[in-house]
């Protein structure tokens, strides 16, 4: 059972309902996809910790067997290829390693190597597998790393995904069989909250609603869940000695018998949802 958490925007609880959600349910996977900025170890803190290089794929010219020929450009969709003064130039920024250059070469004068562009930490935090993805700084997209984490994924997997709506979140959720999608009851957390409620339904996942550092009940987000018929799974009204926990970096299930009791009725929520999957 993979159970993905996002939100639209950064700030809204994500990595707070994740790592809560994976500690409570006891022997799990967590997985940080958040590459630019994971946290989730903060809280997690594993031990006995790998760390291995995350690549991927770049094409190589051979200059001595390249002709000009410029089918390996016309091919490129993402317009990651170049002919600039009779040679080939890769932007690697674009360049989405799908090999399709190489195999339309009538020269075979294209290879691939390889380009370091993120670690992946794997550790343990009592029962739980903390797998954590890590981009090197200045890339420009970290699918490469999330799809090398997401690869750990055993048993019951709580997946943290990146803040917002865009592809990485989408690589994030693409296997997971049910979406929590955290939200804000403000204004600025209700807007970001539709976008990334699109993003799932687009993709067709099941899903529910959690409610965090709740004051009062924010009429439109509450209208817009009813009218959609969205599960609210839970709502956190907002607590200065949860905060604080937070803050010091204290995983709220085993400190707080309230919060524990929201975080396992979320799983037992989960599982009536998706036919009681493992």
């Amino acid at each position: 059972m993979r159970i993905a958490c996002l939100s639209g925007k950064g700030g809204a609880g994500k990595t707070f309902a994740a790592v809560n959600l994976a500690a409570a349910a006891g022997e799990a996977t967590y997985i940080d996809c958040d590459v630019e900025e994971p946290n989730g170890r903060l809280f997690l803190k594993p031990e006995k910790v790998t760390g291995t290089t995350v690549s991927c794929l770049l094409p190589d010219f051979d200059s001595e067997k390249c002709t000009g020929c410029k089918k390996c450009v016309q091919f490129c969709r993402f317009h990651a290829l170049m002919y600039v003064r009779e040679k080939p130039m890769v932007f690697s920024e674009v360049c989405h390693s799908c090999g399709g250059c190489s195999l339309v070469c009538p020269e075979g004068a294209i290879t691939e190597k390889e380009k370091p562009v993120g670690v992946l930490e794997v550790g343990q935090y009592k029962d739980l597998h903390v797998v954590t993805g890590i981009l090197n700084p200045g890339e420009a997209s970290g699918v490469p790393v999330i799809r090398a984490a997401l690869q750990r994924a055993q048993g019951v997997t709580v997946i943290d995904c990146p803040p917002g709506s865009a592809c990485s979140v989408m690589e994030s959720v693409m296997d997971a069989d049910y979406c929590v999608l955290i939200a804000e009851p403000t204004a600025f957390g209700f807007h970001n909250f539709r976008m990334v409620y699109e993003l799932v339904t687009l993709l067709d996942k099941k899903c529910g609603v959690l409610i965090n550092k709740q004051d009062a009940p924010y009429e439109p987000l509450e209208e817009f869940c009813r009218s959609g018929h969205i599960p609210v799974l839970a709502r956190i009204a907002y607590d200065p000695e949860i905060a604080a926990l937070t803050a010091d970096g204290k995983i709220a299930v085993e400190k707080d018998a309230g919060i524990r009791e929201v975080f396992s009725d979320l799983l037992v929520q989960i599982r009536g949802q998706i036919g009681g999957a493992r």
